[in-house]
């Protein structure tokens, strides 16, 4: 093997790329902290209780190791949000909190989302508000950063993965159960949800086969409010949506609606959201609400975000 080949999955920027690269990724900062988001910078390795929260996806891409200095299992960061948690959990504030950043993550095989196993993540959070006014203001900062990065034609889809929790709860289904079944609904596979279907016995299975196909245009919510009427968790988080969706087109935003989408880490709580372009095959970022997620630090707060990879999208002009 030649020595100076990179690992399958990891690559790097040089020349132009890395000049280039630099440029937006300083932009990005300006736009954030004018914007008062607060700088972090994370540690790359962390103790790996740290890094996977309650997480199965973010635990599947976290490398592992043996400290040899204190003989604990450390991981590397796949992922920048349980440290933002962390982070605002040892502020210890009941205040609003925002926060920007802008770090390499390293994550044991690619996905969906990111292009390679060594992106680099940017991303804005906010901690400490509840209200629907915090995601539109994070998916106004996300539109914000792609058009930074000189990307149009963009378009917003909105989900709450609330809905589908609203389902679950309904369920007799054990803990692997219910990670099989988002795990269908994060693939969209009608075929496995059937088989699914048949094989255990679930109350709401002709809600499931409706939730799985139900994305569209604002009606797609009238339809969401209709199936769902006896569910008021599922109505909360519709009645969310369209809020947002109001915000949105004040500001000459449209959306539109995947309400089964669940993005692909499970400490999800509410509101989900994605940016498109026709000129790409995939999400070119996306984000949404995480509440509670810094309650294995001591400090269960409302939260709401959105991340990129920059390394990517700063070379696909």
């Amino acid at each position: 093997m030649n020595t100076w080949q990179l690992p399958e999955g990891i690559d790097e920027l040089s020349g132009e790329q890395a000049l280039n690269f630099e440029i937006l990724r300083r932009q990005l900062i300006d736009l954030y902290t004018k914007k008062g988001f607060g700088l972090v910078i994370p540690p790359m390795v962390e103790h790996v209780d740290s890094l996977l929260l309650t997480s199965d996806s973010v635990n599947e891409k976290t490398f592992k190791f043996l400290d040899p200095v204190s003989g604990k299992m450390l991981g590397v960061h796949a992922d920048i949000t349980p440290q933002i948690a962390r982070i605002d959990a040892r502020r210890a504030s009941n205040n609003v909190e925002k926060y920007c950043y802008i770090n390499a993550i390293l994550q044991t095989s690619a996905d969906d989302f990111y292009d390679s196993r060594s992106p680099i993540q940017a991303g804005a959070e906010l901690y400490g508000s509840d209200k629907t006014s915090a995601d539109v203001e994070v998916i106004e900062l996300m539109l914000e950063s792609l058009k930074i990065l000189s990307i149009d034609s963009i378009v917003i889809s909105l989900g709450n993965v609330a809905i589908f929790d609203a389902l679950i709860a309904q369920e007799s289904l054990n803990s692997d159960q219910a990670s099989e079944l988002r795990h269908i609904f994060a693939h969209r596979s009608s075929p496995d949800l059937q088989v699914f279907i048949e094989k255990y016995t679930l109350v709401n299975a002709a809600l499931f086969e409706s939730l799985i196909k139900l994305e569209g245009d604002h009606t797609a919510l009238a339809k969401a409010t209709e199936l769902f009427a006896n569910f008021p968790d599922a109505l909360n988080a519709i009645e969310d949506l369209q809020a947002i969706d109001q915000a949105l087109k004040n500001i000459n935003i449209q959306a539109s609606y995947d309400l089964a989408e669940l993005q692909t880490y499970e400490y999800h709580t509410g509101v989900v959201f994605s940016a498109y372009s026709q000129k790409y095959s995939k999400a070119l970022a996306q984000g949404g609400r995480y509440n509670g997620i810094g309650e294995s630090f001591g400090q269960s707060r409302a939260a709401t975000g959105f991340s990129f990879d920059l390394k990517f999208l700063s070379q696909s002009k």
